[in-house]
């Protein structure tokens, strides 16, 4: 299958399973940021100093901004208003926190933020997930696939899964996906 964005048309795989995978661009990696950019919007007690903050794309442009553990990723109270202010002045959507998880077969829990666009917070973000597998990949851990769960604060938990497909140590292509149910079927 194939659907139409304003990406470009992208592909779509079905598998038997029903896991429904979406190709997406390739990443594209930007600065890194300093923690105290994020001083007004963000604890900064919280961030995982062993990882950069980035801003990376696949699509959209989000903030990966690692912090410690799940204690501090659930217990993130952000100021919208400021990281509004931020993602206006870094011309980003919002940023994307997340915490490692280790000893799992979910790579690392999430919650993104995207206040600028009117979405405080996201239970499942397909974009956002596949710029952190492409972030994971480059700077913690080369994998072909990575799970993300995000919405646990919403009470909407998510499982998000990304496949890379790797040439010569370079992410040659992008697919996120999840498990979906048919809302409607429309006969042509």
């Amino acid at each position: 299958y194939t659907i139409e964005t304003k990406a470009g048309i992208l592909n779509i795989e079905v598998q038997e399973d029903g896991l429904i995978f979406m190709q997406q661009n390739c990443p594209e990696y930007y600065n890194i940021l300093e923690p105290d950019l994020f001083s007004k919007c963000l604890d900064g007690d919280t961030i995982d100093c062993t990882l950069p903050i980035q801003t990376v794309s696949t699509g959209l442009k989000d903030i990966l901004y690692p912090m410690k553990s799940i204690q501090h990723l659930e217990n993130l109270k952000p100021n919208f208003q400021e990281m509004s202010e931020l993602s206006k002045k870094l011309d980003v959507v919002g940023i994307h926190a997340f915490t490692l998880l280790n000893n799992s077969d979910i790579t690392a829990i999430c919650r993104n933020f995207a206040p600028l666009y009117g979405i405080d917070e996201e239970s499942a973000t397909g974009t956002a997930n596949c710029a952190l597998a492409c972030y994971l990949y480059k700077h913690y851990e080369k994998k072909s696939q990575y799970i993300f769960e995000q919405g646990y604060n919403l009470g909407q938990i998510s499982q998000i899964v990304v496949n890379l497909t790797v040439k010569e140590d370079t992410i040659d292509a992008v697919y996120v996906g999840g498990y979906g149910y048919l809302v409607c079927k429309k006969i042509l």
